[in-house]
């Protein structure tokens, strides 16, 4: 069995997907793949019991047989945390994820996938750190350094290093935008090569990834839709708040397209502006009913008109935590980023640090 650990230095950074995009292209190529997360800080209920959402999503795209809560036995909640910390979990977790693992005969597998938790950080508290979990499986490790800023992504990178050491298969730096792209091909490429570290790929950012669907925002805000005609999975790549004047307002709409406009549901010229240009939905709050013109004309052009009942700071903050950070549920998402990897990452490289045959073009 291989086994690939894939983690990150700091959250959201692109783990799942990447395990999913990996997944497929080893299925592709006929490998038997499994996907193990041994430890999350994120529980989630489902079938009365607590489990980790990636690793239910991640078994749904791979086909996989196994429970989620299989997939990821330890799950950290504030309860189990306390009892933790009291002395009251006689077992050694590490022994728990081991005979997870057994359960779903992770050694049966040609490929093993292991995802990491949020970050290089967690995991000290209840015995389960990075590298202790990755070397007890005898797993290559692949980091995923999300793109912030020039400083930022070197220091990543090298932290990752340090952080895992010999374990350190590679790199795979993610979501870095057009105009750093030259520095991090031409300078931080070639620097960390010569420091000895793989960089496998260089991912672009692409804005659609980053984007939520109408009905993950109505999900997230806790909307009531008030129109009846608009596409569920319309992606919102942009979010712009309403509160200048309809003149300014105007102007600065026309510049994007793909736009979610937050605004007092009163603020009826903010409004008929933002349906005046390339508008997805229009997010009221304050839990404010706008005019029925608003609503029937939105409802014309298949704008979703969202009402809810924070105001717009609150609205903004909510927005903010899951913007960028929403998994790949949509077919076409997924299908997007796997063809980044297909066209970014050097697979002939990566499948020789595995000891894998390469069986696709």
């Amino acid at each position: 069995m291989k086994s690939l650990y894939v983690t990150s230095v700091e959250p959201y950074s692109g783990k799942t997907a990447t395990c999913l995009a990996l997944g497929k292209r080893f299925q592709a190529d006929g490998y038997n793949v499994g996907y193990f997360k041994p430890l999350s800080m994120h529980p989630w209920w489902t079938a009365g019991r607590v489990a980790d959402e990636d690793a239910a999503f991640v078994k749904e795209v791979l086909g996989l047989a196994a429970d989620p809560w299989d997939l990821s036995p330890v799950v950290v909640t504030a309860d189990f945390l306390r009892e933790y910390l009291r002395g009251g979990v006689e077992r050694d977790l590490m022994e728990t994820v081991q005979a997870a693992c057994e359960k779903i005969a992770c050694a049966e597998r040609d490929v093993l996938l292991l995802e990491g938790g949020g970050s290089l950080r967690e995991g000290y508290v209840v015995g389960l750190p990075t590298p202790k979990v990755a070397r007890s499986f005898g797993s290559a490790a692949l980091a995923i350094v999300k793109y912030a800023d020039e400083v930022r992504v070197m220091d990543d990178a090298l932290t990752a290093r340090t952080r895992l050491g010999d374990l350190l298969s590679g790199i795979i730096i993610n979501r870095v935008p057009e105009d750093a792209m030259p520095f991090v091909a031409d300078l931080a490429v070639p620097y960390l090569e010569r420091q000895g570290i793989a960089v496998f790929g260089v991912l672009p950012e692409v804005q659609s990834l980053k984007a939520l669907t109408v009905a993950e925002l109505v999900d997230v805000l806790r909307a009531e839709v008030l129109t009846e005609h608009y596409d569920p999975e319309a992606l919102v790549e942009t979010f712009t708040v309403g509160a200048m004047t309809a003149e300014a307002a105007l102007r600065m709409f026309r510049k994007q397209t793909n736009k979610a406009v937050i605004t007092g549901g009163d603020r009826t010229d903010i409004q008929l502006a933002a349906l005046e240009t390339a508008t997805t939905c229009l997010v009221l709050t304050g839990n404010l009913n706008p005019s029925p013109l608003i609503v029937k004309q939105a409802d014309e052009f298949g704008v979703a008109v969202l009402l809810v009942h924070p105001n717009t700071i609150e609205t903004v903050e909510a927005i903010e935590r899951v913007f960028g950070k929403t998994r790949l549920g949509q077919t076409a998402k997924l299908e997007r980023f796997e063809a980044l990897l297909a066209e970014y990452v050097d697979f002939d490289r990566l499948y020789q640090t595995l000891d894998l045959e390469r069986r696709v073009s």
